[in-house]
C-alpha cells in the first residue's frame, strides 16, 4: 500500500517537485493557442485536425465504452472479493483496494484458467515470434527479408534488412534493434531513418528513395535464446505494424510518407498487426519450443485465449477513465487562477462514477501523453478510436474465411500501409470497407458486449 501509495502520487509528493502548477500554466496557454485559431477550448482546437473532427464525437465513443467497461470491472470486483472470502483474507469493511487488485486478479486468473504465462515463455523466442512476423508480413504483402551481417550497424546487437517485394524489386531497410542497453530510451517505438519519397533530384540514384526503417524494443538479453512473454510478442507484432506503414509507403512526397497521418489514424496499421499473432494458424506455425521445437499445444493456446478475456473491465476503466478525463480538462473554456487540477479529477471521476478499487492508469501530475508535448493532449483517446479501426479491419478479414485473404490484404496495402497522408484518412477507411467504422467489432474484442 505504500509503495502504491507512492507511485499513483508521483510528481505531487513535494512542494518543491509538484508538477501540477506547470500542469495548470500549460492548459491556460493551450486555451488562449486555441482562441487565437478562433476555437472556445483546446479539445475542440485539436479535434478539427483529427478523424474524430470534433470533441462530441471523441465524446460518444469514450461514454459508450465506459458505461460497459463499469459494469464489467463491477463483476469484476465482486468475483475478487468472494475469492478473497473464500480463501479466508480479510480485505475490511472498504473491500478490495487498488493496491490489492492485480495481486488478486492474478490469483483468480490462475484458479478459474489454470494459466500460467510463464509456461508460454519457451514458445515465444525472440527468434521464433522474429520469424512470425516477417512470415505474416510474406503472407499478406509479399516482402522479403534478407539479413545483411555484412553492413555495420550502430550497435552490435541491431540487425539489418533489406526488404523485398514479390518482385524481388528492393522496397526498404529494415532494422531490428530488440535489446534493451545502458542509454536506450526506454519502451518501444518505431523510427523512419529516412522517409519513403520520389521526389529526387533529376539524375539521382531511386535507391536514395527508399525508406530506412528500425523497430525499437526493449527485450532483455540474456546468455541464452531471449524469451518473450505474450505481451512482449504482442509489442513486437505492433511496431512491426508501424514498421510497414513505413516501409509500404508508395507516395510522392516525403512529407505524406508512411507514419505521417493524424495521430487517431496511426495507431490503426499497428493495432491491426496484432491480430494475427493471436491467430492459431501463425502460433501452431512459429511458437514452437526452443529447445525442442515443439509447437505450443492446442490446451495451451486454448487456455491462453480464454485467459485474454479477463480483466478485460478493469483495464478498460484505467485506460478510459484517463481519456475521459483528457477531453474534460481540455473543453473548459476558462481556468481560474485558484483552478485545482487535483480537485477536479475527483470531481470529475465522482460524476463518472469510477468503480470502487481502480484508479486512472495515469493521474494528471505524471500523465506524460498529456503534459509531455500537446500531441496527445485533447488526444489520449486516440488508441481506443483505432481499436474500434483495427477490429474492424481485421474482421473484414474473417468474414472472408481466411486471415489471409489476397485480395482483403491487397486493399488494406494500397488504402491502409502505402496511401500516407494523400488522402483523408476517413475517406481511406471507407475505401477499404466500403463504409464508416462500426464499434461493435472492437466491443466483442472486449468482451463488453
Amino acid at each position: 500500500e505504500k509503495a502504491w501509495e507512492a507511485w499513483s502520487r508521483r510528481g505531487e509528493l513535494s512542494e518543491d517537485r509538484d508538477n501540477l502548477s506547470i500542469a495548470k500554466e500549460m492548459l491556460k496557454l493551450r486555451k488562449r493557442q486555441a482562441e487565437m485559431h478562433g476555437c472556445k477550448s483546446f479539445a475542440e482546437y485539436q479535434c478539427k485536425d483529427m478523424m474524430a473532427k470534433k470533441p462530441e464525437n471523441v465524446m460518444e465513443l469514450l461514454e459508450n465504452v465506459w458505461e460497459r467497461a463499469k459494469a464489467s470491472a463491477n463483476k469484476e470486483r465482486e468475483a475478487l472479493e468472494e475469492y478473497c472470502k473464500d480463501i479466508g483474507d480479510d480485505l475490511g469493511e472498504e473491500g478490495i483496494q487498488p493496491w490489492d487488485w492485480r495481486y488478486y486478479a492474478e490469483k483468480v486468473r490462475l484458479a478459474k484458467y489454470d494459466f500460467d504465462e510463464s509456461v508460454l515463455r519457451p514458445y515465444l523466442s525472440l527468434d521464433k515470434i522474429t520469424g512470425a512476423v516477417m512470415g505474416v508480413s510474406n503472407k499478406l504483402f509479399g516482402l522479403r527479408y534478407v539479413k545483411r551481417d555484412d553492413i555495420v550497424s550502430y550497435h552490435p546487437d541491431v540487425n539489418t534488412y533489406e526488404v523485398y517485394d514479390e518482385s524481388d524489386k528492393l522496397v526498404a531497410i529494415f532494422i531490428a534493434d530488440n535489446f534493451a542497453r545502458k542509454f536506450k530510451s526506454g519502451g518501444a517505438w518505431m523510427s523512419e531513418n529516412r522517409s519513403q519519397t520520389k521526389n529526387l533530384a533529376l539524375g539521382a540514384d531511386p535507391v536514395q528513395g527508399i525508406p530506412i526503417i528500425s523497430n525499437n524494443n526493449n527485450f532483455a538479453k540474456g546468455s541464452g535464446p531471449t524469451l518473450l512473454s505474450f505481451d512482449d510478442a504482442t509489442t513486437l507484432f505492433h511496431e512491426m505494424g508501424h514498421g510497414h506503414h513505413g516501409m509500404l509507403s508508395d507516395v510522392t512526397y516525403a512529407r505524406l510518407a508512411g507514419t505521417n497521418v493524424l495521430t487517431d489514424f496511426v495507431e490503426l496499421p499497428s493495432q491491426l498487426m496484432e491480430h494475427w499473432l493471436e491467430e492459431p494458424e501463425v502460433l501452431k506455425e512459429y511458437a514452437r519450443h526452443y529447445e525442442t521445437n515443439e509447437p505450443v499445444p492446442d490446451e495451451m493456446l486454448a487456455k491462453l485465449k480464454a485467459a485474454k478475456s479477463f480483466n478485460q473491465g478493469f483495464e478498460t476503466i484505467e485506460y478510459t477513465s484517463c481519456a475521459l478525463l483528457d477531453m474534460a480538462l481540455h473543453q473548459l473554456e476558462s481556468y481560474d487562477d485558484d483552478f485545482d487540477i487535483s480537485k477536479f479529477e475527483s470531481e470529475e471521476l465522482e460524476r463518472l462514477g469510477m468503480p470502487k478499487g481502480i484508479i486512472m492508469r495515469h493521474r494528471p501530475a505524471h500523465f506524460l501523453h498529456l503534459f509531455a508535448s500537446s500531441h496527445y493532449a485533447a488526444g489520449y483517446y486516440v488508441y481506443l478510436w483505432a481499436e474500434v479501426l483495427d477490429a474492424d479491419v481485421f474482421a473484414a478479414f474473417k468474414e472472408t474465411g481466411d486471415v489471409f485473404d489476397p485480395e482483403t490484404a491487397a486493399k488494406a496495402k494500397k488504402f491502409i500501409y502505402s496511401s500516407g497522408n494523400t488522402v483523408a484518412p476517413d475517406e481511406l477507411f471507407r475505401m477499404f470497407r466500403g463504409r464508416d467504422p462500426e464499434i461493435q467489432f472492437m466491443l466483442e474484442k472486449k468482451g463488453l458486449v
